[in-house]
């Protein structure tokens, strides 16, 4: 009997004591207006606050807000994403073999995450070496840019290069060896390691990015818009084919506070790259439109979709787990490790304790959106 009621669920569409077509309908307009409103917002500060002082990207303000913003996405991999893939591959409408005879969900993040740091680290030394031809053409046209510090030796390396030519992994200790290279002499060590230093020939590309940190807020910017973006398209798509009014309201709240915060993290990335004003633009116009683009193909689709499917847990699943190893590779790597490792955290105490307490508050409010969605 219970294997009966069990087909019979797989295969129709979900029995849902609180289904209500047209409200779930009118709350889905209602999320696509809030959720495009709150991720516009959010991607928006950082972008239009860089040429305010309150919220430039070397500011206090901007890394604590940003540690915050991490902290919301680090949650979303593990509490919101994986769970959410280890719930569709662990459904009991899956055959047995081979869903239940492997952990397929860890898996598939753990793919994506080492797929990430691989596209990280092919990204990063694309964009170095195309800094580094512009430089070598700026100088060969008179544009004079200085590299050589005290001694004759190369003070400002490729980003992450060792005196021995070895290139550090891409990521947590890259920020802090640039920043280690950039005072080799050890005086002065937390003073204005953020600002040119002409007495250490310090070499910065014109427009003020460094010539290695410029390419790696390039690669962080597009790899983490890639993470935020796919997601994105899923939780929109996941809300789009509810038809219950009871699971949609919470994620409303639940999304558009998300939507907002990543997109904080995503334009203070965008910024930091330097990206002219209509690339910037298009970055920032893509990551608010994706979630309602996602609700709007779920509701087109609603009516013949079953979420009891083999196809559509399978999917879901795969996509979900996918979605947390990229997200959870750029919050730890890209995102927590390039700051808190940086030389102006460890050079500002008060600045650590309020960037951790703002990392763990953001962590902790998104994971206890899960209570509700």
């Amino acid at each position: 009997m219970a294997a009966s009621s069990s087909t019979i669920l797989c295969n129709a569409s979900e029995s849902d004591p609180c289904r209500d077509d047209s409200a779930a309908f009118l709350l889905k307009l209602v999320a696509i207006a809030s959720i495009l409103l709150s991720g516009a917002a959010g991607v928006s500060v950082p972008l239009i606050g860089r040429n305010r002082r309150f919220l430039q990207t070397d500011g206090s303000l901007f890394v604590t807000a940003k540690a915050f913003a991490a902290g919301v996405i680090l949650a979303t991999g593990f509490v919101h994403m994986l769970a959410g893939g280890t719930e569709a591959l662990k459904n009991p409408c899956l055959p047995e073999f081979p869903w239940s005879k492997f952990p397929f969900p860890g898996f598939f993040a753990m793919v994506a995450a080492l797929i990430t740091l691989l596209v990280d680290f092919m990204g990063t030394q694309y964009y170095e070496r195309k800094q580094e031809r512009e430089a070598d053409d700026d100088q060969l046209q008179g544009i004079v840019v200085p590299l050589v510090g005290e001694g004759g030796c190369n003070d400002e390396k490729v980003f992450g290069e060792e005196d021995n030519g070895g290139i550090h992994i891409v990521g947590i200790h890259a920020h802090a060896a640039h920043h280690r290279h950039s005072h080799p002499h050890g005086h002065g060590s937390c003073d204005g390691h953020s600002k040119i230093d002409i007495g250490h020939g310090h070499g910065h590309v014109h427009g003020g990015l460094e010539l290695g940190s410029g390419a790696r807020h390039v690669v962080v910017s597009q790899v983490l818009e890639l993470g935020i973006v796919s997601h994105s398209i899923i939780i929109g798509i996941s809300l789009g084919v509810s038809q219950s009014p009871c699971t949609i309201r919470p994620l409303i709240a639940a999304l558009s506070f998300h939507q907002f915060f990543e997109g904080f993290a995503l334009g203070g990335c965008i910024s930091q790259a330097q990206f002219r004003n209509k690339s910037a633009t298009i970055m920032a116009c893509f990551f608010a439109l994706t979630t309602p683009i996602g609700i709007g193909i779920g509701t087109a689709v609603a009516s013949s979709f079953n979420s009891h499917s083999v196809g559509a847990l399978v999917t879901e699943g795969v996509l979900d787990s996918l979605s947390a190893g990229i997200l959870v590779y750029m919050a730890l790597v890209d995102l927590i490790a390039a700051d808190f490792l940086s030389k102006r955290m460890s050079c500002n105490f008060r600045l650590q304790i309020v960037s951790y307490l703002m990392l763990f508050l953001g962590a902790g409010l998104m994971s206890s959106l899960a209570i509700w969605a």
